[in-house]
């Protein structure tokens, strides 16, 4: 087995990158949660949109395609 100048072998060196890859994979999907969770403007105006009777968001001004009342 090879030994690099600092006294580390080369068969450490790959479990350190892969250490910092999962790592770094972890972090981002953190991140990634930590946005998800954001509550962007508007989303209670669209979730005022949709029908109490069927759940479809209603588009225009006509009555909701399932036939019933918005209430």
């Amino acid at each position: 087995m090879q030994a690099l100048k600092s006294g580390r072998s080369l068969r450490g060196l790959g479990s350190d990158v892969l250490v910092k890859i999962v790592s770094l994979f972890l972090v981002g999907m953190a991140v990634l949660a930590m946005f998800g969770k954001l509550r962007f403007p508007g989303q209670k105006q669209l979730q005022s949109r949709k029908c109490p009777k069927c759940g479809r968001y209603k588009i225009g001004k006509g009555p909701c395609p399932c036939g019933k009342d918005m209430g």
